[in-house]
């Protein structure tokens, strides 16, 4: 038993394809990164297993080995690797699943030329190895904690191969999906990779449009699902955002939570965050205006722009991500003498298309392509506006930082963007953000023009700074409900609706 746990709490095998600071494409990492130290503060036996990346062996982290030569099947192969342990900042332990041939790669993924053609031996690899591994520890978790794609299998294991184990008898699943429109899609062929029995593949199982989803493996088999955010476990449920899973989400209804991802102020907090030149908080926002003119002498942006609204974006560059709308707006953004500062890497049209606007008006629009951590810091610090005009968003966590931070969210009201950003009224001087609801550049540009013209009243401004500042978006109370959750299928674990 670990120090400072009660002997009856919950035991609780948190797996994901990343986490921070090991491993990281996108939110996911930020929330596997987070919320297990959250759930061991709330008294929580958690563990979390993550595959061995060379990214994470280059890490520098302290690590030790754990287990040699386990022996996982793969189809008709009996494949070895090593378990490596190390720990969270919190002391969490994370096993790291090592084979060489399958993780020590350039990317966690894919690479410019797309995903990895073995991705199911790779996660199928990791999600078999996960329940080898607990069993030779001889932990029976009570609940296995199971993140997107990558690690759908876990559930279909538990119901399928591992159904008369009586060591995982009393194991529960818990299957969260971070964003429905990456489904692990992979041919039917390929089914005897995963070891799962053919009966599996119908529509009913496993079978997506005559291939096989990881991502509906998980959504048919796991004993709970929970999305992001609540307003997203409303949305997959519809045709607009169900990407044809709807009806079956449908039927799970009564086992599916919207419980919000929460943000970790140890690393995102203005008056500590040691990537700003100028710390600052609520008392010394003249220290705000000053990381906004380091940011513009940075990106070697216009001086003049010290006293204009600049917007900042920090984004995957695609269509799901609104990209298709700030091109359309940019160059009537840019006219109301606005400045725009972009991050990040994606489609090649939308690079292409946004590298032009910043070609056009380079003292104006300043674009970096790629992720770089500390500069997203700087920009959420410099900016005076956040831009998240996502298709849909089914939690974003870009928002939340921009808020302690000060930077006014603008965003679509979807998702996890809907339910944290309210409509600022100018009235009541209540809100924190501005939101827009029809998907289109008109839409885009009316809510722009709401922010501008209060960006222009400085004590208003101020007062919607003030408010954002002052919400309170950490992990304690989200990863309470999971706690809350944990018991409730821990009680009565393997009850899916197929059974």
């Amino acid at each position: 038993m670990m120090e400072g746990l009660s002997e009856k709490s919950r035991t609780v095998f948190f797996l994901s394809s990343e986490a921070t600071p090991f491993a990281k494409t996108g939110g996911l990492a930020d929330v596997a990164g987070s919320l297990p130290d959250a759930l061991r503060r709330q008294g929580v036996d958690v563990r979390v297993g993550l595959p061995f990346y060379r990214v994470t062996r280059k890490g520098g982290f302290s690590t030790r080995p754990l287990y040699s030569d386990l022996e996982v099947p793969l189809g008709s192969e009996l494949l070895k690797g090593h378990v490596i342990e190390t720990h969270t900042k919190e002391g969490v332990p994370v096993y790291l699943f090592e084979r060489e041939d399958l993780f020590d790669r350039p990317n966690l993924y894919a690479t410019s030329e797309g995903d990895y053609y073995d991705n199911l031996e790779r996660f199928a690899y990791f999600s078999r190895a996960a329940l080898i591994f607990a069993k030779l520890i001889g932990i029976p978790f009570d609940v296995i904690h199971c993140h997107d794609w990558q690690t759908g299998l876990v559930p279909a294991y538990l119901k399928t191969i591992y159904l008369d184990d009586p060591f995982f008898a009393k194991t529960a699943s818990l299957f969260t999906i971070h964003n429905l429109g990456y489904q692990g899609l992979f041919s039917k062929e390929k089914l005897a990779v995963c070891s799962l029995p053919p009966d599996v593949f119908h529509l009913e199982g496993v079978e997506y449009w005559g291939r096989i989803s990881l991502l509906k493996a998980g959504v048919i088999y796991a004993d709970a699902l929970t999305t992001v955010s609540p307003a997203y476990a409303k949305e997959i449920q519809t045709p607009e955002f169900g990407f044809g899973m709807e009806g079956i989400l449908k039927k799970r209804s009564a086992n599916l939570y919207g419980i919000l991802n929460g943000t970790d102020y140890s690393v995102w907090s203005p008056e500590k965050d040691p990537e700003l030149p100028y710390p600052y908080d609520l008392s010394n926002l003249r220290e705000k205006a000053r990381n906004k003119k380091a940011l513009l002498n940075e990106l070697r942006l216009a001086e003049a722009l010290e006293n204009k609204p600049l917007f900042g974006m920090i984004s995957r560059l695609s269509a799901q991500k609104g990209c298709d709308l700030l091109v359309k707006v940019m160059d009537e953004l840019v006219h109301l003498g606005a400045g725009v500062v972009i991050l990040g890497a994606g489609e090649q049209e939308y690079q292409s298309l946004l590298e032009k606007a910043a070609g056009n008006r380079p003292d104006r629009v300043a674009i970096r392509i790629g992720f770089n951590e500390s500069l997203a810091h700087r920009i959420i610090a410099g900016a005076d506006m956040l831009l998240m005009p996502s298709r849909y968003e089914p939690c974003g966590l870009t928002q939340m930082y921009a808020l302690r931070y000060g930077t006014v969210p603008v965003v679509r009201a979807t998702g996890g963007l809907d339910d944290t950003i309210v409509q600022f009224d100018p009235e009541s001087k209540q809100g924190n953000g501005f939101k827009f609801s029809p998907h289109s550049p008109e839409a885009l540009m009316e809510a722009l023009k709401k922010a501008l013209r209060i960006y222009r009243e400085p004590a208003t401004w101020e007062v919607l700074i003030t408010n954002g500042m002052k919400e309170d978006f950490s992990w304690e109370r989200s990863a309470q409900r999971y706690v809350d959750l944990y018991k409730t299928i821990s009680l009565t674990p393997k009850s899916n609706f197929l059974q």
